[in-house]
């Protein structure tokens, strides 16, 4: 194959007078090459003839602080030496000059012509390092047909990187769509479009061009024998850019560097040169620079579109361009972001209804009962309630809780329940209507049938390389590499990785645990600091002790949470690895559900703890319950006198929003400080000679993962958003307004700040949409208990309407709070002299706590009244009223809304029936051509049966043909 020649290696290769032989872009002979010889020779001359005067300025330049050397000394070093330095000179320059007429958006070779696929990057120190293998690599690749042009290091701004395009030509390119089995057009589309109803206003939507940037065809597998078959008019477009980066990087990840490859098998692919340093990098190009067009008019500047019409944060309350998403970055990406805006449409409804409840109970603010009753003087001021802590902690009044009361019942309120329901069915519509959504944009970006062949397609080359031997696969036929491995490897290996899967998990947990501790222990000092603050101590009803414990511990909870994701995310790798997953569907699975199974408590057992086990087994005054046991002095926490779901709400929103906010910080500045640091040498550079490939190598790599955590992040969203939404109604609207901003910085990331990644299919979002499910599942489970037992709902309800004859809830707050008799309790609990108020006295004989216990002086004193066990029985048979309504709701509307829409099933078959139809037409009518031209080229003067007539013998003829096959037998089965 042609290499395209540059720098020292033209000195090296080419001959004086080589140059004047070349076009003007180092290729020879061709159309008008003779006119360019004359014209070359004139350039010659002229250019000469200048750099005498410009080598004449050089040299008095360079020796300006030396001594001058005389004239008769310079004349006979000029005439030995003055031809070579001439000509090097003159290929310098005019290699410059080239530069400077190639556009420096073009993604093209040399030659304007072909196409710039693949970009390898290489430095000058693993050149000399790594030169054997990347010679074998490169030779490898021109065995399998690649085209490769390579960029001296003295081409690059830098001065020491070499650039190697690569460039796939029509027969490789029809080859490996064949073996990928790519689908192609090959008529255009007779269903008319259905018409839409258009909700839409006209400063929402983006132009037709721009959302349908391709016709709509019928499409079929590519068959390389068959290519005449295709609606092919020119076959240098015929493949767009991302197909053709997909086809490359699967030679690139294949290609061995070795010259033996059955002795050193595992040698081979771009993964482990990229791992060893032999490249720096590997990318395919973006088509222009994000901010303007390219200056090629052959060039489609898809970037700069997706840039002026999706990336842009100005663009928020705009479409997406899916399937120009899909053209240019793949399906893969173009899916997340389908999912992405999907998600973020279906928030709307949900953040409305939440929106609601938020504003019932803002409504109801000043009407709830119990809440006057505890602000109340008469009452609030007279219920002195026990400490809450050992020691450090005195009696209180309950009317310090005011405002807590108050800011409770914003979300305790009557609709929690009513939102808690409709978050059971909201979820089941997002999935179901996904599902359809889903097989829609299969059907239209032909991923159809990519379920079946991606498990053949997509076997990872670390997978490959490992094999030792091959399997006949019974269903296709088809020899199949196979890892052999013993029982005692691969219990081995399983057994290894689920204990540090669960190691890791354990140790979020024993994390969380600190934390309790950690507000176990503070408490008491937080209490003490307060009231030895006299402006802090006014503050009281405002800033209690517990609200300071909760928030700084939910503070210290977010850091722990974001350090233990950095440090199991390498493990998790790891361990994933070495599993040695067969395709790269199935080592995204796998590490899914390593990823996520970590995720979920490392984000959600705080939340967990405050729902279901803070203030739940605290005892009472006189057997108190404590962490560790009694030695510890840590007695369990109590929630805050507001109510444990006042608590859940703080923790949902610092951890949820910490988390929005970090990760949008981390989406948007890290990236840009990054490139900002790599490119700021290039900047200032004249754009002439800044190269695209130059401008893309001085971007962030998009790695693998990188997807994967994007999907991640929004998973752990959803997850806040269901599992804890009954605390918090207005946690979809906080996740709305993320999920707006998050569309376009993850565009405006990809688009600017990321190489272009390596297109690759997916049929859907994968085991993500199992987690969804899971999560959907476990979020009515979670709200029901929510509402049961972390919210007050069912002690008022059980209240009014069995111990108060006037349905009111009158009475409830002293009803719901217990007597203790103060000389029944514990020295060791009792407060220390001086954290004694001065409004205690001797009169003072009881203080109150909250539960349901007899009196003191009851025959069953301090024991479960009668009331306790209703409200425990009501609070069960709430749960299961609750989940089994939502479950009949979910399983129904589950079973109602079809996954596959029915226009998009007529589509499909259709398109099948398209197929086999033109398919036999095709095949008939090659055949009957073939044969017609077999009979023009017989020179027999007899037939075989002069007694039948000649269309007769031509008939059997036709069907006895080639090894007695019959041409019944031919068509009989599918074409």
């Amino acid at each position: 194959m042609n290499r395209g020649r540059s720098g020292v290696d033209n000195l090296i290769e080419m001959s004086p007078t080589d140059s004047c032989h070349d076009d003007i872009n180092g290729y020879h002979g061709g159309p008008g090459s003779r006119h360019r010889e004359a014209a070359c020779h004139d350039v010659c001359v002229e250019t000469c003839e200048s750099l005498n005067t410009s080598m004449a300025t050089l040299v008095s330049s360079d020796h300006s602080d030396e001594d001058q050397m005389d004239a008769h000394t310079l004349e006979p070093i000029s005439s030995l030496t003055g031809f070579w330095k001439k000509r090097a000179l003159f290929f310098k320059f005019r290699s410059r000059i080239e530069r400077q007429q190639q556009s420096k958006d073009s993604v093209f070779f040399r030659d304007g012509v072909r196409r710039i696929d693949f970009v390898l990057a290489y430095t000058e120190e693993n050149a000399s390092k790594q030169g054997r293998k990347r010679e074998l690599f490169e030779a490898n690749l021109q065995k399998a047909g690649l085209q490769l042009e390579t960029e001296h290091k003295s081409e690059s701004e830098d001065g020491n990187t070499y650039f190697v395009k690569i460039h796939a030509p029509w027969e490789v390119l029809a080859t490996y769509a064949d073996v990928l089995k790519i689908k192609v057009p090959f008529k255009a589309s007779d269903i008319p479009k259905k018409k839409t109803i258009k909700c839409l206003a006209d400063s929402f939507r983006l132009p037709d061009h721009i959302m349908n940037p391709e016709p709509d065809y019928f499409t079929a597998t590519f068959n390389k024998d068959k290519s005449d078959f295709f609606l092919i008019e020119d076959r240098d477009t015929f493949f767009n850019p991302s197909t053709r980066n997909r086809i490359v990087y699967y030679i690139l990840s294949r290609c061995p560097y070795v010259e033996n490859e059955s002795i050193d098998k595992d040698k081979k692919g771009i993964k482990r040169l990229l791992n060893n340093g032999t490249y720096t990098a590997a990318f395919p190009l973006h088509d222009c620079r994000y901010w303007t067009r390219s200056k090629d008019a052959s060039c489609e500047s898809e970037r700069y579109s997706l840039y002026q019409y999706w990336a842009k944060l100005s663009c928020f309350f705009k479409e997406q361009p899916l399937d120009l998403i899909r053209k240019y970055y793949g399906e893969r990406i173009g899916l997340y972001f389908a999912w992405l805006g999907f998600y973020t449409e279906m928030l709307f409804v949900a953040a409305i209804v939440g929106t609601l409840c938020f504003v019932y109970g803002l409504s109801t603010y000043k009407d709830n009962q119990w809440s006057k009753e505890i602000c109340s003087e008469e009452i609030g001021g007279n219920i002195i309630m026990c400490p809450l802590c050992d020691k450090k902690c005195s009696y209180w009044k309950l009317n310090i809780t005011c405002n807590a009361s108050w800011q409770s019942n914003l979300f305790d309120n009557g609709g929690t329940l009513v939102f808690a329901v409709f978050m059971g069915i909201w979820v089941t519509l997002f999935l179901e209507l996904w599902k359809r959504r889903q097989a829609r944009l299969a059907y239209e970006w032909d991923l159809v049938d990519f379920e079946e062949e991606q498990q053949r397609l997509q076997i990872r080359p670390e997978y490959e390389s490992k094999c030792t031997s091959r399997k006949l696969n019974p269903i296709t036929q088809e020899t199949e590499f196979v890892l052999e491995r013993t029982a005692t490897d691969l219990v081995g290996k399983l057994f290894l990785c689920w204990v540090a899967v669960l190691f890791w998990i354990s140790l979020t947990i024993s994390c969380i645990i600190g934390v309790i501790a950690y507000r176990l222990a503070v408490y008491a000092a937080f209490a003490s600091f307060m009231k030895e603050n006299a402006h802090l101590n006014k503050m009281g009803s405002a800033i209690t002790p517990q609200l300071a414990t909760a928030v700084t511990g939910s503070c210290i909870n977010f850091v722990t949470i974001v350090i233990l994701n950095v440090m199991y995310e390498r493990v998790a790798i790891w361990i994933t690895n070495l599993e040695i997953p067969k395709t790269h569907v199935e080592y995204e699975n796998k590490l899914t559900v390593k990823m996520f199974l970590f995720q979920f408590v490392n984000y959600y057992s705080s939340c967990f703890y405050v729902a279901f086990f803070k203030g739940k087994f605290i005892g009472y005054p006189g057997g108190y319950s404590y962490m560790f046991g009694q030695t510890t002095k840590l007695r369990n926490e109590e929630c805050d006198p507001g109510g444990c779901l006042i608590e859940l709400t703080t923790q949902l929103v610092i951890v949820m929003t910490g988390r929005q906010v970090w990760g949008n910080i981390q989406e948007s500045l890290v990236p840009w400080l990054m490139n900002w640091w790599r490119g700021r040498k290039n900047r200032c550079q004249p754009e002439s000679l800044y190269t695209r490939w130059e401008q893309d190598y001085n971007l962030l790599m998009f790695g693998q993962l990188e997807l994967f955590y994007e999907y991640l992040e929004m998973v752990i969203q959803f997850g806040f958003i269901t599992l804890f939404v009954a605390s918090f109604p207005l946690a979809p609207l906080l996740a709305l307004f993320n999920n707006i901003i998050e569309v376009r910085v993850d565009a405006w990331k990809l688009t600017t700040q990321f190489r272009r990644p390596v297109a690759s299919k997916t049929h859907s979002i994968g085991a993500w949409e199992e987690i969804l499910s899971g999560v959907a599942i476990l979020s009515v489970v979670t709200n029901a208990f929510i509402v049961a037992y972390t919210s007050e709902m069912i002690p008022r309800l059980v209240y009014m309407y069995a111990y108060e004859p006037g349905f009111t809830m009158k009475g409830y707050i002293n009803n719901s709070l217990s007597v203790f008799k103060i000389e029944d309790m514990p020295l060791d609990s009792r407060p220390e002299a001086d954290e004694i108020p001065p409004w205690f006295n001797g009169s003072i004989t009881t203080c109150r706590y909250p539960d349901y216990r007899y009196p003191p002086g009851h025959v069953d004193q301090y024991t479960h009244t009668l009331q306790y066990w209703h409200i425990f029985a009501a609070k069960l048979l709430f749960i299961i009223v609750m989940e089994h309504v939502v479950f009949f709701v979910k399983f129904f509307l589950a079973w109602m809304i079809p996954d596959v829409p029915a226009d998009v099933k007529d589509r499909i078959k259709r398109e099948r029936y398209l197929v086999q139809e033109y398919l036999h037409k095709y095949e008939v009518e090659r055949l009957t051509n073939r044969i017609g031209a077999n009979l023009d080229d017989c020179t027999c003067d007899e037939m075989d049966d002069p007694a039948l007539p000649r269309h007769q013998g031509f008939s059997e003829n036709l069907y006895h043909r080639e090894d007695g096959s019959h041409l019944a037998k031919r068509y009989g089965g599918d074409v």
